[in-house]
């Protein structure tokens, strides 16, 4: 696979590709970032970096829009994941520049879905929100369902987030996070089961006895 150098923004947060992402752009090096890319038409990644684990892997964006600039130069944004990449030497300065960058290897992303995984994942996030009495989040059908849509709603850690950036296609991506919930939801029916037998302690309790 060809080889690129692209600007980068690390960021202690996992971008799916397809979702939209808003930013407050104040540190100077990332004001400057964002005008390159708006002028010159580049796109930018943004690896991960949390809690000291290496720069590795990354989501590659476009800059949709720069909402909003204030009198200070700084900005708000929105970008668009468009890819994801890995990442083969990372440079904290790009020459003649203020920001990082890296010289990153794209990867394959297919986007096509499968309309019978994406309703059994649905069911199962109706299903998870309604142990956990989530009513703030909507759920989009399944005709038109996609992973990124709900990623970071699901009760996954860094590292599974990670993985699941690393999925080439959306069919993987939706047996994973229905794998993924499949797993949860009985851990956390017995976590209420429990909550309630606790809330019972001390309680007067009316149970019949054996008829003998």
């Amino acid at each position: 696979m060809e080889s690129l150098l692209i600007p980068l923004f690390p960021l202690s947060i996992v971008v799916f590709p397809g979702e939209e992402l808003k930013l407050h752009i104040f540190e100077p090096r990332y004001k400057q970032l964002i005008h390159d890319c708006k002028r010159d038409e580049l796109k930018f990644g943004i690896p991960p970096y949390i809690e000291g684990k290496s720069l590795r892997i990354g989501t590659e964006l476009q800059l949709k829009e720069i909402k909003k600039v204030y009198e200070d130069g700084k900005m708000d944004i929105i970008a668009t994941g468009t890819g994801w990449f890995e990442i083969v030497e990372f440079y904290r300065i790009l020459q003649g520049k203020l920001y990082p960058g890296g010289t990153v290897i794209k990867n394959r992303w297919d986007n096509e879905s499968d309309i019978v995984m994406n309703a059994r994942l649905v069911e199962l996030i109706e299903e998870l929100y309604t142990i956990m009495k989530i009513t703030n989040v909507p759920v989009p059908s399944p005709s038109s369902f996609k992973t990124y849509m709900l990623g970071h709603k699901l009760g996954l850690n860094i590292d599974q987030e990670m993985h699941l950036l690393t999925l080439e296609d959306e069919v993987s991506k939706l047996q994973y996070l229905i794998n993924h919930l499949e797993n949860l939801i009985p851990m956390l029916i017995e976590t209420e089961n429990l909550r309630r037998k606790a809330e019972m302690n001390g309680h007067f309790q009316n149970i019949l006895p054996p008829g003998l």
